[in-house]
C-alpha cells in the first residue's frame, strides 16, 4: 500500500492564498459584528420598550433565525434572492447571511442585559436632566452590555467560525480557500491543519480585541462616560 508522507514544505507557495481568504474571513466577521449589533440594538429595544408591532417583528424574525440552521439560511439568501431579481456576490451574500443570523442572536443577549436594567435608573436618570440619548447609552445600554458582554463575544466568535460555512456558496473565505488547494494537490491534512493554526490565532486576536474593547468603552465608570458626552 503506498503511504503519503506528511509535507508541509509544498504549502509555502500556497500561502499566499490562505492568507488571502483569511483576511476575508476576518473582513466578514468584524462587518458582521457591527452591523449585526446594530440590528440587535434595535431589536432588543424594539422587545422590550418599542411599539408592540415592531416588538412582533422582531419577534419573529429571532425566532426564525434562532430555529434555522445557518447553513439553510445561507442557501435561502444565496439561492431565493435571485428568484427575487436580487443578485449578490457569494462574498456579499455570506455577509448578509452572517448578519442576519448574528442579528437575531445577539438581540436576545442584549435584550436580557437590558431588562436587567431596574426601571428605576431610568426614571432617576431623566429626573436628574438627562435627554433621552444620555439615558438610554449611560443608563441603560452601557450597564447592560457590561452584563452580557462575555455571552455576546462568544456569539462573535461563533460567527466568525461559521463564516466557514460561506464555503458552500464559493465565497473565498479561508475554509474555501483551503478546499479548493486541498481538492488540486491531494493534501487534505496538511492543508487542514494550517488552516486549523491560522483560525486558532484569528480567535486569539478577537478575543484579545473584544478584552481591549470592553476596558476601553464598558470597563469605565459612569462618572467617567459622562464626560465623555
Amino acid at each position: 500500500m503506498y503511504e503519503q508522507t506528511l509535507s508541509f514544505a509544498w504549502l509555502s507557495e500556497a500561502f499566499d492564498q490562505l492568507l488571502d481568504g483569511a483576511w476575508l474571513t476576518i473582513l466578514l466577521s468584524l462587518q458582521a459584528i457591527v452591523l449585526g449589533c446594530l440590528i440587535a440594538i434595535i431589536g432588543a429595544w424594539a422587545k422590550s420598550s418599542g411599539p408592540r408591532w415592531l416588538g412582533i417583528v422582531f419577534g419573529v424574525y429571532v425566532e426564525v433565525i434562532r430555529n434555522t440552521p445557518f447553513l439553510l439560511q445561507l442557501f435561502f439568501f444565496f439561492f431565493g434572492l435571485p428568484t427575487l431579481g436580487i443578485y449578490l456576490s457569494p462574498t456579499n451574500t455570506a455577509l448578509l447571511a452572517m448578519v442576519v443570523n448574528l442579528g437575531a442572536y445577539a438581540t436576545e443577549i442584549i435584550r436580557a442585559g437590558v431588562e436587567s436594567v431596574p426601571h428605576g435608573q431610568t426614571e432617576a436618570g431623566a429626573a436628574l436632566g438627562f435627554g433621552p440619548f444620555q439615558v438610554f447609552l449611560l443608563i441603560v445600554l452601557v450597564p447592560a452590555l457590561q452584563v452580557i458582554y462575555p455571552p455576546l463575544a462568544g456569539q462573535f466568535t461563533m460567527i466568525l467560525l461559521g463564516s466557514s460555512l460561506a464555503a458552500a456558496i464559493s465565497a473565498n473565505e479561508l475554509t474555501s480557500v483551503a478546499n479548493s488547494i486541498a481538492s488540486a494537490n491531494f493534501r487534505t491534512i496538511e492543508v487542514y491543519v494550517v488552516v486549523t493554526f491560522i483560525y486558532l490565532v484569528i480567535v486569539f486576536a478577537f478575543r484579545i480585541l473584544f478584552a481591549v474593547c470592553y476596558n476601553l468603552f464598558l470597563a469605565r465608570g459612569p462618572r467617567e462616560r459622562m464626560g465623555v458626552l
